[in-house]
This record gives C-alpha cells, structure tokens and sequence, in this order.
C-alpha cells in the first residue's frame, strides 16, 4: 500500500469544505469533492496498485449523498482498520454565519429549497450530528477567510514525516475578543503585571524589548513562561505517540497587544531551542492601535 493518509472532510453546508479541500490539494493531496463513501475503498484499491502517482488522499464527503449517508458508520469503521492514518474532519460554523454565507452567495442550502436557509441549516446540524460525533476534529470557521483557512490547513495538516514531527501552533490574544477557534490547550496570562497602565509603554507591544523588560521584573513571568514550556513537553511525545501531528497553544490577557505576545515569542523560543517545530501568530496585535 503506497497510501500514507487519507483524510475525510465533512460538515455544515456553508462551512468552507471545498476550500480546505482546495488547501489539501495545493499540499499534494488528490481530492476529491462530494464522494460517496461507498466509493472509497475502490480508490484506495487503486491507490494499492503499481504505477499509481498519488500517496495522499482528501475527499469530501456530506448531506449532498442523502440516503447514501447511511452508511457512513459501517465504512468508515473499516476504513479506520488500514494500515495508515485515516481522519475524519469535521467543519462547521455559527448560524448566523452560514445564513451570511448563503446570503452573500446567493446559493440554495441543499435542505431548504422550499424552507428558509435557516430551517436548511439546523435540519442538517441533526442529521450530521453522529458524523460530527465520529470526527477527530471539529473546526470552528465562523472566523475564517479563504486565505486563514489555507493557512490552518498549511499550519496544522502538513505531513510529520516530512515536517520533522509535530506542529505546535501557538497563538497569543486577547480575552475581550474571545478565545481562539480550534485551540487544544489555553493558558490564562492576565494575572501578570499589565504594561498597559504604564503610560510611556502603552502604545508598545510585547514585541518591544521595553514591555519584555518591564515584565521580566516579575518572577511570575519567568515562572508561568518555563512551566507552559515544561508542560508542553511533557505533552509533546504523548501526543505523538496517539497520532497527533499538530498542537495549537492558545496564550491570553485582556488585549492580546502585551501580556500574552510577550510570554508566546517567549515559550516560542524556548521550544524551539528544544527541536520543536512552531509556528507563531499573534492574533489580536494592533487592533487597539
């Protein structure tokens, strides 16, 4: 067998699957839209034999099948049984979005071609709702462009094998603007000093060395700093071991401009002096400015 993964998108029409699976295909991957499941295993046959030109496989695979749906749990429990990873993604998106979307597009929701895009929409939550049960992650793109959802997928699906092991993203922001979709470990850092109150640093950013001095008067900075590192390392070779290939730590104080962007780069640079691959964005920085 020459297949190294295959990866299964589905989720809320609206969400953003052909996309992401435009992203998989910019990475290599031979996609395929709107599949049926039952299909599947004849490519797989076909990615088996000699002479065939692909290794990497993504499909999509949602409410557009109808009945054909239904055995989705049987297949896949036996796609779950070859001899490389096989994962499930699921995408989804708030209400209020997916009526946006559909509005802007002026496309019918593929359940309400009688009924308003909304009935369409929570008509389909239900019947997706065991598909989303099985999927090994579920990604939030209400906040999604089509260029943030190529990077998530460059981010968090590139191959460990060719990448040198796992992705740690890690994401500083700021509380008053929410919580960052799709994180897997959130690290609350308002309790440190606050350089926002100083009237000559405020302006700056955790990028200024001016705010990096100022917090590394505290102990607490240095102290919350090495333990994240120390816990993400910890987690590091468990994460691995289950298959993980990408790991997004989410760093947070009020505004996402001084606190938390400081103790990322900071808990950036620690990791990678340890081999990690990381990768960096600050989410929220300037958006006070």
């Amino acid at each position: 067998m020459n297949l190294k993964n295959l990866t299964i998108i589905t989720g809320m029409s609206g969400s953003g699957k052909h996309t992401l699976l435009k992203s998989f295909e910019d990475m290599g991957y031979y996609c395929v839209d709107n599949l049926p499941i039952q299909i599947i295993p004849e490519l797989l046959a076909i990615a088996a034999s000699k002479g065939n030109s692909f290794n990497r496989m993504a499909v999509v695979v949602d409410i557009r099948l109808g009945s054909l749906l239904r055995e989705f749990d049987t297949i896949f429990e036996k796609l779950r049984a070859q001899p490389f990873p096989v994962r499930l993604i699921f995408l989804e998106a708030s209400d209020a979005t997916l009526v946006k979307r559909f509005s802007e597009t002026r496309r019918p929701h593929p359940l309400a071609r009688e009924k308003s895009i909304l009935d369409g929409i929570r008509k389909e939550r239900q019947q997706l709702s065991r598909l989303k049960a099985l999927a090994d992650q579920v990604i939030d793109t209400s906040d999604f462009t089509a260029h943030t959802a190529r990077r998530f997928v460059a981010d968090h699906f590139r191959d460990a094998d060719t990448d040198g092991g796992m992705i740690t993203s890690i994401v500083s922001f700021g509380f008053k603007y929410g919580i960052p979709m799709n994180s897997d470990l959130v690290f609350d850092v308002r309790f440190l000093p606050n350089p926002f109150f100083v009237k000559n640093l405020r302006r700056k950013s955790g990028n200024d060395r001016a705010v990096v001095r100022f917090l590394e008067q505290y102990p607490d900075t240095e102290g919350i700093t090495r333990r994240i590192r120390d816990f993400i390392a910890y987690l590091h070779p468990r994460f691995l071991k289950e298959g993980k290939s990408y790991l997004t730590i989410s760093i947070g104080c009020t505004g996402g401009r001084h606190r938390s962007v400081a103790v990322a780069n900071k808990v950036a640079e620690l990791l990678r002096k340890k081999g990690f691959h990381v990768d960096l964005t600050h989410r929220d920085l300037g958006k006070d400015s």
